[in-house]
């Protein structure tokens, strides 16, 4: 029957089972759901999910299915941001200076970049949630959007591509064009903005705060403020304690998060 259901109705399955003549449906289904029982643990045991109780299907798909699914789908789309736009900023400094095989970024900012001024962040995002449980319960009828794939599709891929290619064009062009024509005072601003503009991102995406989120926040930015003293030969730290440096960073923020900002309320409304 799952077999059948899979092949003409073109559709995902689960399957939920107690006992051992079930075993066989769990393992064709997408999602196997195996309940222990007095038939045995056959069934939980073949089962991608095991419960102990019929009623608890309910919590597994309405609150810890779906938190699974949007946390895994704005994770994901943030990773692919993340790597995106500094491959960007790369790539519209080498373009702008004839495609020298010049690195904007090297060492320990890269390294910093992956981890300690970005992770904290971005993989705090797993502990986000659009609704409360009471909500998802009350409304079961909310699930009907998760089963429809809008939170993780080819729309939504191409909306954080567009992103990452403008903030990561909007960042470079701004630092060369209309502040600063050094290079080690470009790395200081480019990066700077970029490191801004990923917590500001991160920020913007998060519908319920916690007290995790805020520490990964702040740990982040003072992780990266440490570095202007453990790091200062990647930076211009001299220029970096000025108020001319900070204001053209917060004038290059604003400019790659503002827009994206306005155009995600207008979509919400």
């Amino acid at each position: 029957m799952v077999r059948l259901l899979k092949r003409h109705a073109n559709k995902r399955c689960a399957a939920i089972g107690d006992g051992g003549n079930d075993v066989a449906m769990i393992q064709a289904a997408d999602v196997g759901v195996g309940i222990e029982g007095k038939e045995g643990r056959q069934a939980s045991l073949a089962a991608d999910f095991s419960i102990t109780k019929f009623m608890h299907v309910a919590r597994l798909m309405l609150w810890h299915g779906r938190n699974s699914y949007t946390r895994t789908a704005r994770l994901s789309q943030f990773v692919i941001h993340r790597g995106l736009i500094i491959s960007i900023i790369q790539v519209v400094f080498s373009a702008i200076f004839y495609f020298a095989t010049i690195a904007i970024y090297s060492g320990w900012l890269v390294v910093g970049y992956s981890t300690v001024y970005t992770m904290f962040p971005v993989f705090s995002l797993i502990l986000d949630e659009d609704v409360d449980a009471e909500t998802a319960f009350m409304y079961p009828e909310l699930y009907q959007e998760l089963q429809k794939g809008r939170r993780l599709c080819t729309r939504t891929f191409l909306e954080w591509v567009f992103k990452s290619i403008y903030q990561g064009a909007v960042i470079m062009l701004l630092s060369i064009f209309m502040f600063d024509d050094s290079f080690l005072r470009i790395i200081s601003i480019t990066f700077t903005s970029l490191i801004l503009t990923e917590l500001l991102m991160v920020a913007l995406e998060i519908q319920r705060w916690s007290c995790v989120m805020v520490l990964a926040q702040l740990l982040s930015l003072a992780s990266y403020l440490v570095s202007f003293f453990l790091l200062p030969t990647y930076f211009d730290v001299g220029f970096i304690f000025t108020s001319s440096f900070w204001l053209k960073v917060i004038v290059i923020t604003l400019v790659s998060c503002l827009p994206v900002s306005i155009g995600k309320w207008l979509q919400r409304r």
